[in-house]
């Protein structure tokens, strides 16, 4: 096992090193000129030219990469001579247009986007599980067509749909919620909570349905397997024979998704923050997008790509633990 968790941690590190590269020359071979797109309208060459070396876009590509990751372990000097500044480490670039360091930015946004994926994740697992078991336990009957009704549902709907029926119904129709407004948790616990839940509820019916179909499936197939019936031959009562051995084996694919749907939604929902304006990575790389705010973009790409990295390491191990055929491979 431990030989199996360091060979997947060193595939990780490769992983990481490859994404950056690949993201790092993808940015640099765009046609635009990085330095000319933190310039207002009345630019001038001399000051492109100024910025170009700000910025370190002066340099080869290769050494660009150099400092790039370097930057991200010690920091890096933005400027020569007495015209310079400096990024703290982990240094992910500088936005011009933002006046800001990239790592500020991400961290600024980072906390709003966790709490949607936290929050939504609970609520996806506990549903979709949920129903899921109980239209397999139940199959044939009227739970078992209303969780496939569900799922089939659910999975129809676009994001930016759910959420705005959600806004119309209980904010405006039914004033349940509070129209749309983040607020930090330790300034208001009560209203973050009241301002979170649609947009988790939003995020939760998108998932949930593919997990209840996965779910329901994995449990049938598992309830076929010759060590299930031997189960059931030997006199144990079903509450047993799905608890101790359908929904380990039925529910071990849903480790490796939910791992990654997690990692992917920490890299920002873009579309639910926009239309609950939570302020997460999600807004911050659409801002940065239409600004052509490139150091931020290849920023939250590269941290994107690290959860989901870590998250298919993690599901991996956790993988292994569940299975242990898994470690021998």
């Amino acid at each position: 096992m431990l030989r199996f968790i360091t060979r997947r941690l060193s595939t990780m590190v490769g992983l990481l090193f490859g994404v950056s590269i690949i993201t790092f020359l993808l940015f640099s071979a765009l046609p635009s000129d990085p330095a000319a797109l933190t310039c207002g309208k009345n630019c001038t060459p001399e000051v492109i030219e100024q910025n170009r070396i700000r910025l370190g876009y002066d340099k080869p590509v290769l050494e660009q990469y150099g400092v790039f990751v370097s930057g991200i372990f010690t920091g890096r000097t933005y400027g020569s001579g007495t015209a310079t500044f400096d990024c703290d480490a982990p240094c992910l670039g500088y936005s011009f247009n933002k006046g800001e360091e990239v790592t500020v930015l991400i961290g600024r946004a980072l906390p709003a986007t966790a709490q949607l994926a936290a929050g939504a994740f609970v609520l996806w697992i506990v549903m979709g599980l949920g129903i899921g078991i109980i239209s397999a336990l139940k199959r044939g009957k009227w739970q078992d067509r209303l969780g496939i009704g569900f799922a089939l549902v659910g999975t129809s709907l676009p994001a930016f749909f759910t959420g705005l029926l959600l806004i119309f119904t209980f904010v405006f129709w039914i004033p349940i919620f509070p129209a749309p407004r983040y607020v930090e948790f330790d300034r208001d616990p009560l209203f973050w909570f009241l301002n979170m839940l649609l947009p988790w509820i939003t995020l939760a019916l998108l998932y949930s349905a593919v997990y209840a179909r996965l779910t329901r499936d994995g449990i049938l197939e598992t309830m076929n397997e010759d060590y299930v019936r031997t189960a059931k031959a030997k006199g144990l009562s079903p509450g047993v024979v799905v608890r101790k051995h359908v929904l380990r084996s039925a529910l071990t694919p849903i480790v490796t998704i939910a791992g990654i749907d997690l990692a992917g939604l920490l890299g920002g929902a873009i579309v639910t923050e926009a239309i609950f304006s939570i302020p997460g990575l999600g807004r911050l790389t659409f801002s940065a997008i239409s600004q052509s705010d490139l150091p931020v973009i290849a920023g939250t790409v590269i941290l994107t790509s690290a959860f989901i990295i870590l998250a298919n390491t993690v599901v991996d191990i956790i993988y292994a633990v569940l299975d242990p055929r898994v470690s021998i491979q």
